[in-house]
């Protein structure tokens, strides 16, 4: 399955007044592993930059002032785009912004973007996983320890990466290790070895796996890391299992 996350930046928060999309960012997922193959613009806008969206991406009229219209790369864009799922934090920002992009072209052959993709809106999912919690980006990421320290500022193409990261978390949580285990691995009772704390040799075959020893600085970092998923996961840490 194809899913895009996607995020823009804009002049303003009001495209009713007339403000346009300058940064568009957007991250390639299928069959929920990243691909790398992102796309990402800035747009040159016919209006000045307001001060309030400037303190939220940091991008200025004069740095965008060689960049290419929207329009020239709305072809780019959809063809990018095509059928897939769109996921959206807070998708009633952006996918009105990009529709309004979309009707000032002149003809506007592509329609509105719904007639194309499926959108998810990520907020709406935080909201009714965890009511009554914030449930911003932000707010999200210390929820499940997604590392987003070199977020300064807000930018189209960081935050799509890191709405993926924290959209992964959300849906799936932890990578069961059982499920990589091959149906001969767990026929020969495999699963008890690693809970008595040792992989057979059949184990290791089955999973391709290196036997290496851990030195103890290691263990013990690796100790204090456990501790802090316990915390994160309310004591649900699947290592503790093993």
């Amino acid at each position: 399955m194809r899913q895009i996350f996607l995020d823009t930046e804009t002049t303003g928060f009001d495209f009713k007044s007339g403000h346009r999309i300058i940064e568009f960012g957007a991250v390639e997922m299928i069959d929920r592993k990243l691909t790398g193959n992102n796309l990402h613009f800035y747009f040159k806008p016919d209006i000045e930059v307001e001060a309030g969206a400037l303190q939220v991406h940091g991008l200025s009229n004069d740095f965008l002032a060689d960049k290419p219209l929207f329009s020239d790369k709305i072809d780019d864009i959809m063809a990018y785009l095509g059928q897939s799922e769109l996921i959206i934090h807070n998708a009633g920002f952006d996918v009105p912004f990009l529709n309004w992009e979309l009707q000032l072209l002149s003809p506007n052959k592509w329609g509105a973007l719904e007639q194309h993709c499926h959108i998810i809106d990520s907020l709406i999912m935080a909201r009714e996983k965890h009511p009554g919690q914030k449930n911003s980006l932000d707010a999200l990421c210390s929820r499940y320890g997604v590392n987003n320290k070199h977020r300064t500022l807000h930018g189209a193409l960081l935050d799509a990466e890191i709405l993926a990261d924290v959209y992964l978390m959300m849906t799936g949580g932890q990578l069961d290790l059982f499920s990589l285990m091959t149906p001969a691995a767990e026929d020969n009772n495999n699963i008890d070895n690693l809970t008595k704390g040792h992989t057979s040799t059949s184990t290791n075959q089955a999973l391709n796996l290196v036997d290496l020893l851990a030195l103890k600085p290691q263990c013990d970092a690796h100790d204090d890391y456990l501790k802090l998923l316990d915390k994160k996961s309310k004591d649900q840490t699947l290592w503790r299992r093993l």
